[in-house]
């Protein structure tokens, strides 16, 4: 039986298990102490001050401090205001204070508890240390004059086994950065943003695109086309105040077509040809004794971490685009002669979850018309701010559809925003075709949930396969690890998602303040919106929707990965070196 511990917090009487700190049995009891460097179970350090109470009288960090019998704790008393008070005047003396052009005004951490504890901006004023921005990488900024070195940015990065960013110096020169000062591009960094989106200030922060996008629609010799994620649809409301999980795919499309885009096309049409395109490839690969097992290449954040930390493995991933960049080669390719258009005139803008698509677009192989597929690729968050800076009243709008033809989808696609939500995808295509009939079951719920890591075996027709599931950075290496030793799991196909969760936690989702992300499982109520969506459509399977049906019968008819479909929906892929030398 666990020992029980008791203790009082502001005069309460608390009973907790033993081993808990101060801090989590504070929120047991609902008092929310104060944090910026905490992030439970990754970064438990104590070195903010933030979280000060009084335990017996003394001042210590609830955030590391365990409890005791009969310990008596103070949250609020006039010595732990004052001593935090202090604490966020001293991180403001060497802070860039140019709050009102952050892109995190309002949404920031640290000035959230400057206002609460009615800091003077001014106590401290002295030396201050200036940074050159570091804007190598096409996906982030990094400014570290508005660095508080609270480290949580390492933590997460070191979640993502990637762990390019650290403490660099000592005492007042400390800094975060990269090994020997490099900049961030010289190094393996995967571009997941999951750095971004821990981060309290707006040290860390996805490169804005939106000044690309308003002149692309203020140009009047451009179609301007927008697509939207899968996932994006149950995360936007969060920036508008609304609860997580709520898919607000009707009011996201109305928004766009207010922004004056175009055409408003779902990124979920190109999740379907990803996954007929895929499960065909996976078929091939099983008849024909291809490299085996194959793996799910719709993640960027995933297949550069392959490409730079298991180079020699590349030929394990699929060959398919990911759905944003078969969506943009489709809408400049069969959409353009459909319409009349050129594609020189098309503009494509993306919306994305993850800061990874911002890099995924400027790769080779991924221009099938002689142009890009994607023109600009803008987050979650960056929507959000064109919707506020137009003075759209998001929350007000009533629902309303996206254009078709590129827009009609599955369930199967809706899914995809969540771990597992592509495996199972996949899997209901390729029973079908291996069984050769339209089978009803179409729920595969093994790969289901957000665990890091997760396995299961299917049987189609007689034929059993094995397949593997991870999602971040971390889980990814322990299946590659695998995968170079030989395969002795015997998997057959595999879904590798960069970010924990998949892209419903991508690195350009909105920002959360640290205690719901440590309180609150985002990623699965996130995930939920798109299983309840998806559970509730008539056509489930990628490979019944009318527009699938349509596309390979008047585009690509030499049918699945053949001739023009291979040269529009396929890419290829380059072993990369860790590290490359400054220029």
């Amino acid at each position: 039986m666990e020992k029980m511990i008791n203790l009082t917090i502001n005069g309460i009487p608390v009973s907790v298990p033993a081993n808990t700190t101060i801090l989590e049995a504070a929120r047991l009891t609902g008092v929310e102490i104060p944090t910026l460097c905490f992030m439970k179970d990754k970064n438990e350090i104590g070195a903010c001050r933030i979280c000060v109470v009084e335990a017996n009288g003394r001042i210590v960090t609830s955030c590391v401090f365990p409890v005791a019998e009969g310990m008596d704790v103070r949250t609020n008393t006039a010595r732990v205001l004052k001593a935090r008070k202090t604490t966020l005047e001293l991180m403001l003396s060497t802070h860039e204070k140019e709050c009102l052009s952050c892109v995190r005004s309002t949404n920031c951490e640290l000035q959230k508890l400057c206002q609460e504890y009615g800091v003077d901006e001014h106590a401290f004023d002295g030396f201050r240390p200036h940074y050159e921005l570091d804007e190598s990488m096409p996906h982030l900024v990094r400014d570290n004059n508005k660095c508080i070195l609270c480290r949580r940015c390492i933590a997460a990065c070191n979640e993502q086994f990637v762990s390019v960013l650290g403490a660099n110096d000592r005492g007042i020169d400390t800094s975060i950065g990269q090994a020997f000062g490099m900049s961030l591009a010289n190094t393996p960094c995967i571009a997941c943003g999951q750095c971004t989106a821990v981060c309290p200030t707006g040290a860390l922060t996805e490169k804005d695109d939106t000044d690309k996008v308003w002149a692309a629609l203020a140009d009047k010799t451009k179609k301007v086309i927008v697509q939207t994620a899968p996932a994006v649809r149950a995360t936007l409301g969060e920036c508008f105040g609304m609860e997580p999980g709520t898919n607000v795919e009707g009011k996201m499309a109305a928004a766009l077509r207010r922004l004056g885009f175009y055409k408003v096309f779902d990124t979920d049409a190109g999740a379907d040809l990803t996954i007929v395109e895929e499960a065909n490839e996976l078929v091939e690969r099983i008849n024909n004794g291809g490299v085996l097992p194959m793996i799910t290449s719709c993640s960027p954040g995933w297949f550069k971490f392959c490409e730079t930390y298991y180079g020699d493995l590349i030929g394990h991933l699929s060959s398919c685009k990911s759905p944003q960049t078969m969506l943009g080669a489709v809408i400049k390719t069969y959409w353009a002669e459909r319409e009349g258009i050129d594609p020189k005139d098309i503009f494509v803008v993306s919306v994305m979850p993850c800061t990874a698509k911002k890099f995924e677009i400027g790769r080779d192989d991924e221009d099938a018309s002689g142009y890009p597929d994607v023109d600009v690729v803008i987050t979650t968050r960056e929507l959000s701010r064109m919707i506020q800076r137009a003075g759209i009243k998001f929350t007000s709008l009533a629902d309303e559809d996206f254009d078709s033809p590129l827009s009609e989808d599955t369930g199967a696609a809706v899914i995809f925003g969540a771990t597992g939500g592509v495996m199972e995808a996949a899997l209901r295509t390729a029973n079908d075709w291996l069984t050769g009939k339209d089978n009803a079951e179409v729920d595969f719920q093994a790969v289901r949930g957000t665990a890091g890591l997760k396995q299961a075996e299917a049987e189609f027709g007689g034929l059993k396969i094995k397949v593997a599931v991870a999602s971040g950075a971390a889980a990814a290496k322990v299946v590659m690890d695998k995968l170079a030793a030989g395969n002795p799991d015997g998997w057959t196909f595999i879904e590798i998602m960069g970010c924990p969760g998949g892209c419903v936690n991508g690195g350009g989702q909105p920002y959360q303040p640290q205690y719901v992300r440590d309180t609150v499982d985002l990623k699965a109520i996130r995930a939920k919106a798109l299983y309840d969506q998806d559970r509730g459509m008539t056509l489930r399977k990628s490979h019944e929707s009318p527009f699938i049906k349509a596309i390979y019968d008047e585009w690509y008819t030499e049918g699945f990965g053949k001739g023009k479909a291979h040269h529009d929906l396929h890419t290829s892929y380059v072993k990369r070196e860790k590290f490359v030398k400054e220029a």
